[in-house]
């Protein structure tokens, strides 16, 4: 199996059958070995993660181990008989030209190097089926590999907390709900049009009824809800021109007994977080930069 993965990754052209990469000079093997590797050949998993969480994991300046989250989609538009295909988003080169496209959705996750660099070390990959809820997934994924670096010594008591990074497609509360106890910062993004809440005022003395859970509303779009920011940053960059980054602390969202929160038992949690909002004047090319 190791020999046909390196006629696979060394063949210099489309593999169009599983005969033709015997021929590789990477596979010493015969075709028969080839097919009996794929016939009887198994994987185990947790073994192959345990070897993984061992190697060396990029760090940033402070020592830091920062993960990132995210899905990338293999494209199975013709493999009509491919199980457990679904719908893809795929970006066109307009806008607007977004397409679905049948394929297998992985969700993967990665440790980032410090700088600008492309180079990410994959540390967990697992494919995403119709029953899936992208955020329960993340949430195993990130445990299991928190969990492996924890024992092979990569992270101990006194290190900085695991920073994880995630898009718009991640509940953030959530994934902080369920990740709570470990030693993790959740960094995600968010959708422009939330609204969050403060929290609530301190009880006046002799007040009757139920006491409010929520404070001051905190809106994205309109400025007039944001006090003055707990925190704030000018940059001068070569790519970005000014870069304001601003930030807001213990905003909460009104969570509900609907989504994932459905089956809940008890009272639904208040999840307190900073929110930062980043402005700058262009982005490269065209486009045109949105907070």
């Amino acid at each position: 199996m190791f020999e046909l993965t390196d006629a696979v990754l060394c063949i210099d052209r489309p593999v169009t059958s599983l005969a033709e990469l015997s021929l590789a000079a990477e596979h010493r093997r015969g075709h028969g070995a080839l097919y009996d590797s794929v016939n009887q050949g198994r994987v185990d998993i947790g073994r192959f993660r345990n070897v993984v969480a061992r190697q060396r994991i990029p760090r940033c300046d402070d020592g830091r181990i920062v993960l990132a989250i995210d899905v990338s989609n293999w494209l199975r538009p013709d493999a009509a008989t491919s199980p457990d295909r679904l719908f893809c988003h795929t970006y066109g080169r307009g806008k607007g030209q977004a397409q679905m496209i049948p394929g297998w959705p992985y969700s993967f996750v990665a440790v980032l190097e410090p700088g600008r660099t492309s180079w990410t070390a994959i540390l967990d990959a697992r494919r995403l089926g119709p029953d899936d809820e992208g955020t329960a997934v993340a949430a195993e994924q990130l445990r299991a590999v928190v969990e492996h670096l924890i024992v092979a010594g990569h992270w101990k008591d006194g290190d900085p907390q695991i920073w994880i990074v995630g898009d718009t497609g991640y509940d953030g509360p959530r994934l902080a709900f369920l990740l709570a106890d470990l030693p993790v910062r959740l960094l995600v993004r968010v959708r422009s049009d939330r609204v969050m809440a403060f929290p609530a005022s301190p009880r006046v003395p002799g007040t009757v009824g139920r006491r409010a859970r929520h404070g001051a509303e905190f809106t994205f779009k309109d400025s007039q809800t944001w006090p003055e920011a707990a925190h704030s940053t000018t940059t001068q960059t070569t790519r970005y021109g000014t870069a304001q980054a601003r930030s807001w602390d213990r905003l909460h969202p009104r969570l509900t007994h609907r989504g994932v929160w459905a089956e809940h038992d008890g009272e639904i949690p208040i999840i307190e977080g900073t929110v930062i909002r980043l402005q700058v004047d262009r982005l490269p090319g065209d486009g045109t930069p949105k907070p």
